[in-house]
């Protein structure tokens, strides 16, 4: 008999868990963000029990702080943590791309990354960046999909909303970006041609550049508490 009230209560945790941490992954509450716990219940229209299991449970993902009677703040990202995360993506995408370009797709096979280019190149004309940042986490979410890898596609996974959230957080800070569209239109050219080597070449150096990118506006703005 006790079943059902537990089940509600963690589903209740869950709902609460998601939406926090959407929010600061998509930056809606920026870093150094602080807020009460009970207002953080009201926002969410929730009582104050499941909220503050999520508090705790994102406490652990090193996400936010949980603060006595001060609710919550959320925890910066340093420039160090995202050059080591972009390594580690970088040499992840890598093998990604070297997978997909031994398997020889077809032009139907690689669609998704062509419409997620052209998308981006759409955007960018009409300076919708936000439009852009989303079609360029589906190319580079389609490409590790297409290699055909479950568990490289996971262990990416594990690692894509923390660089989720640098990105978005520097979006506007950035140059254009206008090489992205031109490296990925030449990452499809390599897969269609079964060019290994080539394809890891050019996604090493897209990945490379973002980081470099990422790092600079780090160390330019001071925002090392990000």
């Amino acid at each position: 008999m006790s079943n059902p009230p537990i089940k509600k209560k963690n589903s209740m945790v869950d709902a609460a868990y998601v939406q926090i941490r959407r929010r600061i992954l998509d930056v809606v509450w920026s870093p150094g963000y602080q807020v009460l716990e009970q207002d953080v219940a009201i926002e969410l229209n929730m009582s104050r029990t499941p909220v503050r299991e999520a508090m705790i449970r994102l406490q652990r993902e090193g996400l936010l702080e949980v603060i006595p009677r001060h609710g919550m703040r959320v925890l910066p990202v340093s420039p160090s943590d995202m050059r080591e995360l972009y390594q580690v993506l970088t040499a992840l995408e890598c093998m990604a791309a070297e997978l997909l370009a031994s398997r020889k797709p077809s032009d139907t096979d690689l669609m998704p990354l062509i419409a997620a280019t052209t998308a981006m190149d759409e955007a960018l004309k009409v300076d919708d960046l936000d439009a852009w940042a989303m079609a360029d986490e589906r190319f580079h979410a389609m490409l590790v999909d297409l290699s055909g890898n479950r568990q490289l596609k996971e262990t990416v996974l594990n690692y894509w909303d923390r660089a989720h959230r640098a990105r978005m957080f520097t979006l506007r800070l950035r140059p254009k970006p206008v090489n992205s569209t031109k490296e990925h239109m030449r990452m499809v050219e390599c897969f269609l041609a079964g060019d290994v080597k080539g394809a890891a070449e050019i996604t090493r150096s897209h990945r490379e550049r973002a980081n470099r990118e990422l790092v600079a506006i780090f160390e330019r703005y001071k925002l090392a508490q990000m």
